[in-house]
């Protein structure tokens, strides 16, 4: 039988570093007053899209070089495959299910009484908040829209951004200065029509959303017109932030909405990637260098404030990406966006702070993004800082080689979608009522081989386990 799954990992725990022989070591490293943190959150980008995993394709200098400069985790996994419940989870440090929020909404239904961080959850950012720290989001929000559930009124001194799931890069229309793929499924199946810099198809099984209908670019409270390209227009706040960032400790989430829809590139970008025949693609990897540029920008500006040393930064997407839409490359996993296979939830994800985490290394080990909140917490508070989390801090042991634990890694999403990770072994649950999965991720990392059959006993011991789990959680929140 599986031993029951630790404290840190499923249940009401202390994000608080015990000392061992390890800690020690890792102490040695850490520095000595309060760092600063940024969070660099790509949106919907694919496993296999960046060079750090190997794609040639499109070209990712900046993230690239981030990686050289940390510990690329190969095994870096979010909570959900959707947007808004996968940054529930990160900001919390808690599995989002722990408040029965499931849900992704979409467009009007972010307004609905049950869309977002619940008001009474509180985000780890509001305890950096209390501490001293200036604390700034920048980009994408979708965690709620009521006066109690904006940034605002989670932990965030400075917003500037928007509410909802995506938004145009563009004031319009008419949308000057990019090339624009829509999705349209008045069209026949498979055909594409161009006016202009603006492509229509019939390419994917939506068409596409008025992202920006009630849900304008905000600078605090307040609507704004006057804004670029919106990831350089992210970018260039986040920038500043951080040149402002003098006398306090600072924690800034810089939140891109690229990759994700609607599908926009600038002119520029466009032109640079002319090596790329598919227009599709071509647009998308203006869209991805775009956000690269923005990373390096950052990575430049705390180098010339010469607070590098002295700040985490983890760099992660909030979910796969859904190949269809946006041509994402998820590869070698199966599945994309709004599947529990591990195309869906393992995702790119960079930890980097010269001088603790050790430079060029690979961490194959689970690292999950609930591990943020538990692991700057103690770092930046004090160490024995208690936060009710599910995550663990992973400082000690990340890059170095020497963790060897099996983590456990629990999932659940509407319609019955539900999946466990124990060390090697993976079950995946697609939906309600279908075939439950069971894979060896060692040998079998594209999750095409099923040995529910051949290894029955060890797929009831992970279905007992995500049952035990299952048993902490309330039910799951509607749009009803």
């Amino acid at each position: 039988m599986l031993a029951s799954p630790p404290h840190s990992i499923v249940g009401r725990c202390v994000a608080c570093v015990t000392l061992t022989t390890l800690t020690l070591y890792w102490q040695s490293t850490a520095v000595s007053s309060q760092p600063n943190l940024v969070v660099i959150i790509a949106d919907d980008l694919g496993y296999g899209e960046t060079g750090m995993m190997g794609n040639a394709e499109i070209p990712t200098p900046a993230i690239d070089a981030l990686a050289r400069s940390g510990v690329r985790c190969t095994s870096g996994y979010v909570t959900s495959s959707y947007c808004s419940p996968s940054r529930a989870g990160f900001l919390s440090g808690r599995y989002q299910s722990r408040f029965g929020y499931d849900l992704n909404p979409t467009g009007e239904r972010n307004n609905h009484p049950n869309a977002g961080l619940p008001p009474q959850q509180k985000t780890f950012v509001k305890h950096l908040q209390s501490a001293g720290y200036h604390t700034s989001l920048i980009g994408k929000w979708h965690l709620g829209t009521r006066p109690p559930q904006v940034p605002t009124s989670k932990g965030f001194d400075r917003f500037f951004g928007f509410l909802h799931e995506g938004h145009f890069y563009v004031p319009g229309p008419p949308h000057e200065n990019v090339w624009t793929m829509l999705r349209d499924n008045s069209l026949p199946a498979g055909q594409f029509e161009t006016n202009q810099r603006t492509i229509r198809g019939n390419y994917a099984r939506i068409n596409e959303p008025a992202y920006d209908a009630g849900n304008p670019v905000l600078d605090g409270g307040e609507p704004i017109d006057d804004w670029n390209y919106l990831t350089d227009t992210i970018t260039d706040k986040a920038v500043d932030t951080i040149s402002q960032a003098a006398s306090n400790p600072f924690a800034m989430v810089v939140s891109y909405n690229a990759v994700h829809s609607p599908m926009q590139a600038s002119l520029e970008d466009y032109a640079a990637m002319d090596h790329i025949a598919d227009p599709q693609r071509r647009i998308f990897a203006g869209m991805l260098i775009a956000l690269d540029r923005g990373v390096g920008r950052i990575i430049e500006k705390l180098d010339q404030q010469k607070l590098r040393q002295e700040t985490l930064v983890v760099f992660f997407s909030d979910n796969g990406g859904p190949t269809a839409e946006l041509t994402s490359i998820n590869a070698p996993l199966r599945g994309g966006k709004g599947s529990l296979y591990e195309g869906g939830v393992r995702i790119p994800m960079i930890w980097s702070m010269p001088g603790t985490i050790p430079a060029g290394a690979e961490e194959k080990a689970p690292v999950l993004s609930l591990d943020i909140a538990a692991s700057f917490l103690p770092l930046a508070v004090d160490e024995t800082f208690q936060l009710e989390t599910d995550g663990t801090n992973v400082l000690p042991w990340i890059g170095r080689g020497i963790f060897e634990s099996d983590r456990t890694v629990w999932w659940r999403m509407p319609r019955g979608a539900r999946a466990l990770r124990h060390g090697d072994w993976k079950f995946v649950q697609a939906r309600q009522n279908q075939p439950i999965e069971l894979f060896n991720l060692e040998s079998d990392l594209s999750e095409s081989n099923d040995l529910s059959e051949t290894h029955a006993s060890r797929l009831q011991e992970l279905l007992a386990t995500w049952d035990s789990i299952q048993s902490e959680m309330p039910t799951a929140k509607t749009f009803d």
